[in-house]
């Protein structure tokens, strides 16, 4: 008997893998999964690109919920959710194993 599909848990992959389906996500993410927590500033002047860029950027992935984000005086530093992150992994390989 085929296992039951949680149509609320693919959506909710669906949608953060729609989030990373970006050259300059990707990016991101690479740079955080590198550093663990950056500010924007530090994201932007790596990825050499415009402030408001990076920012629009990281608001897709914290509200997606594939970002953590938190405020230190004028900064706000981003990290990667792994809860996020192995989330999709496990929906990817149960797809993998059918």
């Amino acid at each position: 008997m085929p296992a039951k599909l949680d149509i609320n848990r693919l959506e909710e992959a669906a949608s953060k893998l729609r989030a990373l389906a970006h050259p300059m996500r990707v990016a991101i993410i690479e740079l955080l999964d590198k550093n663990k927590e950056l500010n924007v500033t530090y994201i932007y002047e790596a990825l050499d690109i415009e402030q408001a860029t990076a920012s629009h950027h990281l608001n897709i992935l914290k509200n997606k919920g594939v970002l953590n984000s938190r405020r230190e005086g004028k900064n706000t530093f981003y990290s990667i959710r792994p809860d996020s992150i192995l989330q999709i992994i496990e929906c990817l390989t149960r797809c993998e194993n059918r």
